[in-house]
């Protein structure tokens, strides 16, 4: 049995988070926070998820009484750097070429806030994914297809994009934006069960 008395409220625009918590079969509300990241602050990588998702659900928990705020903040590290979305073909080429035959991790920061009880959780995880070795036409193949666009590192794992992954090493749907089972234990603490 599924059973929320909060109103819970999913604070992203992201269209494949919310498919991923549709999954759940939770009855939520969408209200996109409008907090501007800022990725050059010095922090690790699975300390800034967490920042920047703790940052955007704060935003939208101001708007909610009563109420479970879920945020969260994905991107890829390679080498220490952090890829975000390209910006035009050029870009997406050049980043699959910089991923190509290589390996890099996945990292979602997540935040969990209880409006009423002023309760704050928020966890990083980290999945690892291994690009196969992708010839020069498979790649410009591909970002001419236009999915790169709008995605942190320029692939999509759900689409087109599976086709240029060898494996992935942990929680796939953290690929996606949302590590659904990270999420849904840490749900628990806040009263919220998946599967009762």
């Amino acid at each position: 049995m599924i059973f929320a008395m909060k109103k819970i409220i999913l604070a992203s625009a992201s269209p494949r988070r919310k498919e991923i918590l549709e999954i759940t079969g939770l009855e939520f509300i969408v209200c996109a926070s409008d907090y501007k990241e800022n990725l050059d602050l010095s922090l690790t990588p699975r300390k800034l998820a967490r920042f920047l998702s703790r940052k955007k659900a704060e935003t939208v928990s101001r708007k909610y009484k009563n109420s479970i705020i879920i945020a969260a903040d994905t991107f890829i590290v390679f080498k220490n750097r952090l890829l975000g979305k390209p910006h035009s073909n050029k870009e997406a080429e050049k980043m699959i070429e910089m991923l190509n035959g290589k390996k890099h991790s996945v990292i979602t920061g997540f935040t969990i806030i209880d409006t009423r009880r002023d309760k704050v959780l928020s966890r990083s995880v980290e999945t690892t994914v291994y690009f196969k070795r992708n010839t020069k036409k498979e790649i410009k193949a591909y970002v001419g297809s236009k999915e790169p666009m709008g995605k942190a590192g320029s692939y999509a794992v759900q689409g087109l994009g599976a086709i240029l992954i060898e494996k992935i090493d942990g929680d796939f749907f953290n690929v996606m934006g949302l590590p659904l089972s990270a999420l849904t234990k840490s749900l628990k603490k806040f009263g919220v069960h998946v599967l009762n």
